[in-house]
């Protein structure tokens, strides 16, 4: 090809990517991201943002049963309306249109839950319904019409296929909330196993919260004399060994890490989980999140669970605009505690009951940090002690059901008790102390054994001894000859608690607590 020929070839070519480019821009079609779809809930009896990207300035208008929303694009093409509060139903069409037209179908109205956390939160129905008889029952019992499932990507019917890898705990709370309120229930997940509380909330977040900063600002603090000593005395000294044990042909160790910057995440960026699959969901309307974590901490350092998890909380609310939703989340640790009923389906995998141990251990901060994240507001506990041991509990299908219970009581207001008896106040007359309780429900009761048991009581020389107790209406009623004027009251403040056996005649276990911050 001669060079007239090439040029009027580029010519051609050059004019005919300008005539498709402003095709394109002329097109510029409406569209939506993944968090709308086909087969998506739509909460009900509030106010629903919908929201995409058009050409500048160009309206899009958003039809849903009665009601016609419009709205102009920005200068980036940004758009949103809002529609009115809608009651139940569904199936129906959802309508946008601009300059093309977009139909999502087989939409519902109800209650829509953000599920998130770490491996419990993540493990799909298949890896647990052969552990636990009741999962296996629901899922066999697929595709459920009014309950819908999404991940980032978008939504699908909880068809048995769709429901195989999808959370087993987030799928049984969504279950039990559909059968009891018999409304659709749209159920969003976003959670990867092993990951620490620091990858769940933004940046903005963490660099918000006055307190958090706080403690980081005191690791900051030490951070380059510690990085010093990494570098002049454990690395060296790794490396030293790493060469001796090469030579003599052994396993040559794993090398030391260096210590991560202050405020990151071991080392990566606070919040790169959220991002990638909590940032998708963010501005839909939801009721509220269901929240499995806590095994892997928080991974920043100087912040523990408690004050991390008040960040992530007040974070997750400010960045969604809606206020105070509610945030329940399982107890950390799992089990740890005897069951009231172990032929109940739901706490059949509790511990056995066990005698008094000879001294009062004194080993419950871990399990404190964890119980006292209730206290932020609108935020509630799914009693987990009474449900089954270890790192990942397989009776997924009693966590979904007692995290339900929460939901139901605590959100829904139905006449369902959710916690067990929990810490009130104490009183101090003499010898004896009087605690009281809330969330005594049918009223308080204990279970195995020979008596009511795990509460000690200490003096001003802090040290705990067993006390005894009695029930008195919604108290109990602690003595104890050792401790003649006592100061300080301890339940079940201990990792390891099967000998703590204070319930409500509901069958919750009491919530353990300490009224000393020694």
């Amino acid at each position: 090809m001669n060079s007239s020929l090439r040029f009027l070839a580029s010519v051609s070519a050059a004019c005919f990517a300008v005539v498709f480019l402003w095709a394109d821009i002329g097109r510029a079609d409406v569209k939506l991201p993944p968090v709308f779809g086909n087969h998506m809930v739509l909460q009900r009896a509030a106010a629903v943002p919908v929201w995409g990207q058009a050409l500048p300035s160009e309206e899009v208008t958003v039809k849903f049963r009665d009601q016609e929303k419009k709205a102009t694009a920005d200068a980036k093409g940004a758009w949103r309306v809002e529609l009115a509060p809608l009651t139940v139903g569904g199936p129906e069409t959802m309508t946008i249109s601009g300059k093309n037209k977009i139909l999502l179908e087989n939409v519902l109205v109800g209650e829509v839950w953000v599920g998130s956390g770490q491996s419990n939160m993540q493990g799909g129905v298949s890896g647990y319904a052969h552990l636990d008889e009741v999962l296996a029952k629901w899922a066999a019992g697929a595709p459920y019409a009014k309950l819908r499932l999404a991940h980032a990507g978008g939504w699908q019917e909880a068809t048995p296929k769709n429901l195989d890898g999808f959370s087993a705990i987030l799928f049984a709370f969504g279950l039990k909330l559909q059968q009891e309120l018999d409304v659709p229930v749209g159920l969003m997940l976003g959670a990867a196993g092993g990951t620490p509380s620091g990858a769940w909330l933004s940046e903005a977040a963490l660099a918000d919260d006055a307190e958090c900063q706080k403690l980081i600002a005191v690791q900051a603090a030490n951070y380059d004399d510690v990085l010093k000593t990494f570098n002049a005395k454990t690395l060296p000294e790794f490396e030293k060994q790493a060469a001796a044990a090469k030579a003599a042909g052994k396993t040559v160790p794993k090398a030391p890490v260096a210590p991560p910057k202050p405020g990151t995440v071991n080392g990566r960026p606070v919040g790169y989980l959220y991002e990638a699959h909590i940032r998708p969901f963010v501005g839909y309307r939801i009721r509220g999140v269901l929240w499995d974590q806590g095994e892997s901490g928080t991974a920043v350092g100087g912040v523990d669970q408690y004050m991390l998890m008040g960040a992530l909380i007040r974070g997750w609310r400010k960045e969604w605009n809606q206020g105070d939703f509610p945030f329940i989340y399982v107890q950390k640790a799992s089990g740890g505690g005897c069951a009231w009923d172990p032929t109940d389906p739901v706490t059949a995998k509790g511990e056995p009951f066990q005698p008094l141990p000879p001294t009062v251990p004194a080993d419950g901060q871990y399990l404190e940090t964890h119980v006292r994240i209730m206290n932020y507001p609108q935020t509630g506990m799914a009693i987990s002690s009474d449900l089954g041991l270890g790192v990942h509990p397989v009776n997924k299908s009693g966590y979904g059901q007692r995290s339900a219970a929460v939901a139901l009581g605590m959100v829904y207001k139905k006449p369902v008790a959710y916690y067990g008896p929990k810490y009130e106040s104490h009183e101090v007359a003499g010898s004896k102390v009087r605690v009281k309780f809330s969330h005594v429900g049918q009223g308080l009761a204990w279970k195995h054994g020979e008596r009511l048991q795990g509460f000690a009581v200490a003096g001003e020389d802090r040290k705990f001894l067993w006390a005894t107790a009695e029930i008195d209406g919604d108290s109990v009623v602690l003595t104890c000859q050792e401790v003649p004027q006592p100061t300080a009251v301890r339940y079940a403040w201990s990792g390891k608690r099967t000998w703590a056996n204070l319930f409500n005649k509901d069958g919750l276990p009491a919530i353990p607590f300490r009224t000393d911050a020694w």
